[in-house]
C-alpha cells in the first residue's frame, strides 16, 4: 500500500508469512514463512513474484535485516535453545554465524556496524561480528534495536 493506506495489494496469500523486510532499493522483500513446516527466510520480488526459500535449517530462522547496499541479509537462527546472528548473501549463499547468543539484528546506515539483542540488552558490533559492546544494562528486556538514518544513534 502507499503511505496513506490506499492502493493495498496482496503479495502472498499464505497466513504463515510474516516479518517482511524491504531491500534498500525496494525491489525485493525478505520474509519469514513456515510454509514448508519450519520457519525459514524467503525472498520475493516487490510485486510478490519469484518467491524462493533462502535458508534450510532444522531450527528457526527469523528477523531478516537487509544490509544498506542490499547485497547481504542478517538474520536470527534459533536452534537447540540458543539464538545466533547469521549473515548471508542476498541469494542465500555463504551463510555464516556472527554471534553466539544474539538476535534481532539491525544494520547501521553505513553497513559497518550491527545492533542486536543479547540476554535482554542491546549490543553493537562490527558487521563482521567482531568487537561486540553492550549498550544497555538494566532490569528491563531491551530488544528490536534500530538506527537513525545517519547511523549515529
Amino acid at each position: 500500500m502507499n503511505a496513506h493506506g490506499s492502493e493495498q495489494r496482496i503479495l502472498t496469500r499464505k497466513p504463515e508469512n510474516a516479518f517482511p523486510a524491504w531491500s534498500p532499493d525496494g525491489g525485493k522483500i525478505a520474509f519469514v514463512s513456515n510454509r514448508d513446516g519450519n520457519l525459514e527466510i524467503y525472498v520475493m520480488n516487490s510485486d510478490g513474484s519469484g518467491q524462493r526459500r533462502l535458508t534450510r535449517n532444522p531450527g528457526v530462522d527469523a528477523d531478516p535485516s537487509w544490509s544498506p547496499e542490499g547485497r547481504r541479509i542478517a538474520f536470527e537462527r534459533k536452534r537447540e535453545g540458543s539464538s545466533n546472528i547469521y549473515v548471508m548473501h542476498a541469494d542465500g549463499r555463504m551463510q555464516r554465524r556472527l554471534t553466539r547468543n544474539g538476535g534481532d539484528p539491525a544494520w547501521s546506515a553505513d553497513g559497518r556496524r550491527m545492533a542486536f539483542e543479547r540476554n535482554g540488552d542491546i549490543y553493537v558490533m562490527d558487521a563482521d561480528g567482531q568487537s561486540p559492546r553492550r549498550l544497555t544494562e538494566d532490569p528491563h528486556d531491551d530488544g528490536f534495536p534500530g538506527w537513525l538514518p545517519a547511523g549515529r544513534k
